[in-house]
């Protein structure tokens, strides 16, 4: 098995039309956030990520959600919202006003303090990280007891998996993807303590192309039903586990009061002096 570190760093994408088939991608695995995220309770959920930023958290019970981005993203971000305002002659603070927080940052160096977000979100952050032990050290660092981490990935068991190794569109970034299977991933979650809740299989497809064709539903439930292994996408939900510490209560050893062996001699031995 190949080492998770990675001495090169991958092409990080910015954004989901960076793949092919990136919008369906991202509608597949919004799709699957949404049932997920109705489960989870609290009060900060953060978004990790480029890709992780894009997915809309409708669903979400937790109001305060907050993304966080490389400071390359945000950079492309402004420019792109301050060429849409120019476009439209509007003011560049009118657009996208209702987007989440944003905060700049490394996803392996998360600024929150400990035990304090409860829910993350890393739509294929691990793909294209570096060292993906690393996030994960971080996202355990800072979740709270109980807290739920959802994790998104590219299938090597599939035929996304084949064809990131032929020669189709080489310069798409979905060639660098690491793509770790999910049995790798749920190891690496259960050592830090984590409880893998449910695993969804999504996207039958080589995922290089756009599909067109109309009865793509069909085959893709047809699959998902008899081949879910070889899914080109899976989604994944885990829960923090914390088992509590049990003090060991130190054990009482009263005095007896009365010996019957002691009170046997002692009779005895009056009787003796008695009798002599």
């Amino acid at each position: 098995m190949r080492s998770a570190f990675h001495s090169q760093a991958p092409r990080y994408p910015e954004d989901w039309t960076d793949f092919p088939a990136g919008e369906q991608i991202k509608q597949a695995i919004t799709q699957v956030c949404d049932d997920y995220t109705q489960r989870i309770f609290g009060y900060h959920f953060v978004k990790l990520g480029s890709l992780s930023a894009q997915i809309p958290l409708k669903q979400s019970p937790i109001r305060n959600i907050i993304s966080q981005v490389p400071f390359s993203a945000m950079h492309l971000e402004h420019d792109e919202i301050s060429e849409s305002a120019n476009n439209s002659g509007e003011r560049t603070e009118s657009v996208d006003s209702s987007a989440s927080p944003k905060i700049v940052g490394q996803s392996h160096q998360l600024p929150f303090s400990e035990n304090s977000i409860d829910g993350f979100l890393l739509a294929n952050e691990l793909d294209f990280a570096q060292d993906p032990h690393e996030i994960l050290r971080e996202v355990d660092r800072v979740i709270t007891q109980s807290g739920y981490v959802i994790i998104s990935g590219f299938n090597p068991l599939s035929l996304a998996g084949i064809a990131k190794y032929l020669p189709v569109k080489r310069d798409n970034k979905l060639h660098d993807a690491r793509f770790f299977t999910s049995y790798r991933i749920k190891d690496w979650l259960q050592l830090l303590g984590f409880e893998i809740v449910e695993q969804r299989q999504i996207m039958f497809s080589t995922l290089f192309f756009e599909q067109r064709w109309g009865y793509a539903k069909n085959i893709q439930q047809y699959l998902s039903t008899y081949f879910p292994w070889c899914s080109a996408v899976y989604v994944i939900l885990a829960r923090k586990r914390v088992m509590p510490m049990t003090a060991i209560r130190p054990k009482l050893q009263l005095k007896r009061q009365f010996s019957p062996v002691g009170a046997a001699s002692a009779r005895t031995s009056s009787y003796n002096k008695a009798k002599s």
